[in-house]
Formats: structure tokens, sequence, C-alpha cells
């Protein structure tokens, strides 16, 4: 009785139309919709989902986010241009001076070349006779090279290259999110096609016992059976429709969890019906994985080897900073244009070398930069080993599942043929007299049952592949080489 009140619930729930996230392709009651859209198949939905999964989308953001993050590394190499002038408006001295710099950081080193102009007009005091110039100004050209620390790397080179490693991170994550979500839409597309020929076997088995309803009253009234075979059949009859509304409730729900995956141009989700519900249980096949696989091929420890890379170069550059520095620097300068108030001093080819040397003699800040990344590089190494011994352990453990997989479906489809073999034997004799009704209602629902069996070992036998392609890393299998 419980049964029947929580069916007749089930029917008025699914009575109620779909919800309005996208119902282009949902008509009523999971009925035929757009015949000439043909079957949903996994390849349609693995390229929705390729193309408009929110998560796949948010990886992408993430990879544009890191070329940004790189970019802006790439700043420190930029150029930069200043002008500076100056003039005393009142007092004794009326000397002005205008004067533009141009400096560019080496790519290959921690200096920096740089080159400048300036012009002055007027009267300056003695402490400031270095802003004397020529009538047409004065031309500087300078460089300051780096010996010791900042030659091999400083912080402008090392955050250039953390910042392209965090590009190669940000690929390997969005790798990463689009294989997790093609395995899911591959389960959920399996569910849904799984769910819909559950129903059919169900609807079925409805059909055959509403074909023998009208016999059965006409022998009921005519006397030639019991009146309560005519109540033995609407039980049967009921306790049947209970489970076509049970598994019409789980195909909505199939349906809306394919939803999330299968998605139009604009990426709003549809849910789709059973119109569009493959024929067979061919569906729910799904191509064998490439055998051949390297552990190296997961984005994941693509991604670790990734950190390791951008901890080395941290490690680098608290090291050099341990160094001392020794930079040599060097400037050439000419006065040009008729002799200024500064006199004829400024007029010769000027030439200047000079040097600066420091040592640091705590630097506790480098000395703890060091160890906090040799720290975190050994963290890195013990991950490392755990992700490979893990992904090792999952792929194996898939592939034992597929045999295993692979093994049932050929038993329960050998157990299924048996059943409906019994069962339409069982259908004759009872035509001819020979069988009961409760005789030929078991061994159809026996049938039904083993039927229900291979659908779910079908299923299991893709969701196993779909895992194994996971494991592995076949970017083909899952569906992310298919064209737009």
């Amino acid at each position: 009785m419980i049964r029947l009140i929580a069916a007749a619930m089930t029917a008025a729930l699914m009575s109620h139309p779909l919800p309005a996230m996208a119902q282009s392709e949902a008509a009523d009651d999971y009925g035929p919709q757009d015949p000439a859209a043909g079957p949903l198949m996994l390849e349609d939905v693995l390229r929705a989902s390729a193309r408009s999964s929110p998560q796949i989308i948010e990886a992408l953001a993430g990879i544009r986010k890191a070329q940004g993050t790189a970019l802006k590394a790439e700043g420190a190499f930029d150029t930069v241009f200043g002008v500076e002038g100056r003039s005393r408006v009142t007092g004794y001295y009326d000397g002005t001076i205008v004067e533009g710099k141009a400096t560019r950081p080496f790519v290959t080193n921690g200096g920096y070349a740089y080159g400048g102009y300036r012009v002055s007009r007027g009267d300056f005091p003695i402490y400031e006779d270095k802003s004397f110039t020529n009538e047409l100004g004065e031309f500087k050209l300078g460089a300051l090279y780096s010996l010791v620390r900042d030659r091999l790397i400083d912080e402008r080179r090392a955050q250039r290259s953390i910042a392209a490693s965090g590009i190669d991170i940000a690929r390997f994550e969005a790798q990463a999110a689009a294989i997790g979500v093609q395995s899911r839409a591959i389960t959920a597309y399996q569910q849904w096609v799984a769910a819909g020929l559950r129903l059919r076997a169900y609807r079925d088995l409805l059909e055959l016992a509403e074909s023998r309803t009208g016999a059965i009253n006409r022998q009921v009234e005519l006397g030639s059976q019991p009146r309560i075979l005519r109540t033995e059949n609407e039980q049967n009859l009921v306790r049947r429709r209970a489970l076509v509304i049970e598994a019409e409730q789980a195909f909505g729900a199939a349906a809306a969890r394919l939803a999330l995956y299968y998605r139009d141009a604009s990426g709003e989700p549809i849910i789709v019906g059973a119109g569009r519900l493959p024929e067979s249980s061919e569906a729910l096949d799904f191509a064998r994985p490439d055998p051949e696989f390297s552990v190296e091929q997961r984005p994941e420890l693509q991604s670790l080897l990734a950190q390791v890379e951008q901890s080395t170069l941290s490690l680098a550059l608290a090291e050099n900073a341990l160094k001392p520095r020794f930079d040599l620097t060097a400037e050439v300068g000419k006065d040009i244009g008729d002799e200024g108030l500064g006199g004829p001093s400024r007029t010769p080819f000027e030439t200047i070398v000079g040097f600066r040397f420091s040592v640091p003699l705590q630097n506790r800040a480098a000395k703890g930069r060091i160890a906090e990344t040799e720290a975190g590089l050994d963290q890195l190494a013990m991950k490392q080993k755990y992700l490979r011994d893990q992904i090792r352990t999952e792929v194996d453990a898939m592939r034992i599942a597929v045999e295993g997989a692979e093994r049932l479906v050929g038993t329960s489809r050998q157990e299924y043929e048996l059943a409906r073999e019994l069962a339409n034997a069982e259908r004759r004799r009872f035509q001819l007299g020979s069988s009961d009704f409760f005789l030929v209602n078991q061994r159809e629902e026996t049938a039904t049952n083993a039927q229900i069996q291979l659908i779910d070992a079908q299923a299991r036998i893709g969701s196993t592949r779909a895992g194994l392609a996971a494991a592995t890393a076949d970017r083909s299998a899952l569906g992310l080489g298919l064209d737009p």
C-alpha cells in the first residue's frame, strides 16, 4: 500500500512541467521530440561539454590570468623614459636645466643601460658646476653590469621565469579540469541512456500485462476463469505501473544531471527527453583507451613538476641574495655646440668607469628564504612520489575493473537470453492453457530483471572504460580532440 501511494505521488510530481533552464529539446512527459535531431550520441555530449562547460571555461580564464601575470613580469624589462627640469626663478643665480633620460634593463644580467641628454642656460653656483653644458647640450651613454650578485639571476628574471611556469601550471590545471569534466559527462550520458533503457524495459513489461487484460476479462465474464484472476491481473498491472513511474523519475533525474554537460551554444543546459534516446544498448559502449600510458602524461604530475621548477628558481634567487655585490659602471659623454658658461672643460669627449662593491654581513632574510624554499622542495618531492604511486595504483585498479566489467557483461547477457527464452516459452504455454498466471508473470519479470542487470553491466563497463581513459589522460577517448 505504501508503495502504491509513493507511486501515485511520483506520478503527480512527474506531471509538472520541466524547469525553465532549457527546454528546447524537452517536450511533454519525455515523449518524442524533434525526430529530425536524431538520437543523442556521446560525441554530441562531449563536444558540447568541451565547448560550454563552466568548469572548462573557468580553467581557460585561469590561463589568460596567468598570461596576464607573465606580461606584468615582462614589464620589469620595459624601457623607462623620463624628463626633469628646474629653473631658479629668484635669487642671485638664474640657471635653468632640462634633462631627459631613458633606461633599459639587460635581459641577461641584473644591470642596465641608459642614455640621456641635458641642456642648460644661465648661471649656476660653484657647488652645481656639473649643471653647465655647452650651447647645444650634452649627450650621455652608460651602463651598469653585475659581476657577482644578479649576474646569473635577479628578481626581474626570476619573476619572469616563474610567471612563464605559471602559464604552464594553468594549462595543466585546465587539462586536468577538462579531463575530469569529460569523464563526468560520459558517466552522466551513460546513466541517462541506462535509465532510458530501463524505462523501456519496464514499459514493455507493462505492455505485456496490458495486452492480456482484455482476454482475461472476457474469460472471467464467460466464467471460464475465476474472478480472482481479474483481481490478480489488476494487482500485477498496478505493480508494473509503479515500476514504470519509478523508472520515469530516475530517467528525469538522469536527464537533469546530463544537462550539466549537454549545453547549447550560449552555455545554457538542455534537458533531453526520451525522443532522442538511442535505439540500443550499444550507445553504452565506450572505446577502449590507449593502452600505451606514461605517468608523465597526467597533467597533475606535469603541474607538480612545474611547481618544482618555480621553487628551484626561488631557491636560486634566495642564494643570489647571499652573494656580494660587485658591479662595474661605464659612462661616456659629449657636449656639443658652442662653449657655454661652464668653460672649455665641457667640450672634450668624456669617459668614466667605476665600480660598486658591498657584502651582506648577516642577511637573515635570504637565509630564511633558502630554508623555507628547501623545505618546500622536499615537500614537493614527497608529493611527487606519492602522486606517481597513486596514479599507477589508480590505473591498475581501473584496468582490473574494466576486465571484471567485461566478464560481467558476458554472464549477464547469457542470463538474459536464457530468461527471455524461458519467458517466451512460458507465455506460449499460458496461451495454450498449459501454464498458470503466476508462473508466466514470474518468468516475464525474471527476464526483465535480467535485462536490467545486463543494462547495468553494460553501463558499468562504459563507466570503467571512461574512468580508465581519465586515469591515463587519453584526450582523444574523452572527446577533447573533437571539432567544436
